[in-house]
């Protein structure tokens, strides 16, 4: 069986990835208020978060109270969440706080326990386009694998929630927006390519540079030496999202309930089931702060879809 490829091995972009998400509380305001919301409005309580990387999720959720359960393929990214696990130790959340080395496409052997567990498993940080289509009749079955092993880990009634940049907006433009919900930082430049193979987008890869935290402009970090900057490559399967949507029914079967969040907001035509807009979610029009993270999406569009779907009873 294949792996889930390791594009943080070197280290270099899990240690640049702190920065790149840039101020820990403006995330939280957003992006936080959002998760947490949505998670609370559900009744959950025990999280895992499948893709934690460096942790940042994982500990957002740790701080409003939640039990969670970290897990990510990259040794060198999780090196960022045992060191904070270990600096808050003396934090009961944090001493309780579970991080294991895990893979997607072998979780039920990599978290043996994990099986109906979970009142909801996160993969989000457009972490789940790391992996890619495979070569041969069926190139997406690993995708289907992996959310599959997902579902599994969630209890009757509870939730997965997984998410992708907005591929669509990415193709048509050949761009890739520098700033969204996500993130808050003004000193990344992102230039992106597209790999097609018979006429089909199969890769997107984007080279990331990242300033060192000093609230630089691109054009001053450019300016400056290669040390006062991190330049590191990542490649994503581009998800469009009604093919993304098709994954999910494919991998899952029929579920409880199906939305599609764009930047935090329900999207039309993409809500089934039981979910909806009735969660007591946070609004963010009007929030100047969060008008300006995507200020420069092409027409506004958003800049990343979430999916959350309920799973049967």
């Amino acid at each position: 069986m294949s792996k889930v490829k390791d594009q943080y091995a070197d280290g270099e972009a899990a240690r640049a990835w702190a920065r790149f998400i840039g101020d820990a509380s403006r995330r939280t305001r957003h992006y936080g208020a959002f998760l947490r919301r949505l998670l609370r409005a559900r009744g959950a309580e025990r999280v895992l978060d499948v893709a934690c990387g460096t942790g940042v999720d994982s500990v957002l959720l740790l701080e409003a109270g939640f039990d969670v359960t970290s897990c990510d393929a990259s040794d060198q990214m999780l090196k960022h969440a045992l060191r904070t696990r270990w600096a808050r130790r003396k934090e009961p959340a944090f001493d309780r706080w579970a991080i294991e080395e895990a893979n997607w496409l072998t979780l039920p052997e990599d978290l043996p326990d994990a099986r109906d567990r979970f009142d909801a498993v996160l993969c989000l940080g457009n972490s789940f386009a790391h992996l890619p289509a495979r070569p041969g009749p069926d190139p997406q079955a690993d995708q289907r694998r992996a959310i599959a092993n997902f579902w599994g880990c969630v209890r009757p009634g509870g939730a997965l929630i997984v998410d992708h940049r907005n591929y669509d907006a990415i193709l048509a433009t050949g761009a890739t927006p520098k700033s969204c919900f996500y993130y808050n930082n003004s000193v990344t430049d992102i230039r992106t390519s597209v790999v097609y193979v018979d006429g089909e987008a199969v890769e997107v890869a984007m080279d990331y540079e990242v300033g060192r935290g000093d609230g630089k402009s691109v054009e001053a970090v450019r300016e400056e030496s290669q040390k006062a900057k991190s330049c590191f490559r990542l490649t994503y399967y581009p998800h469009r999202l009604d093919d993304f949507c098709a994954l999910l029914r494919d991998a899952l079967g029929p579920v409880a309930g199906h939305t599609v969040y764009a930047d935090f907001r329900p999207t039309p035509g993409y809500t089934h089931g039981l979910e909806g807009d009735g969660l007591g979610l946070p609004d963010l029009e009007g929030d100047d702060d969060a008008q300006d993270g995507d200020g420069d999406s092409p027409d506004d569009q958003p800049a990343v879809y979430v999916h959350v779907l309920q799973k049967p009873l």
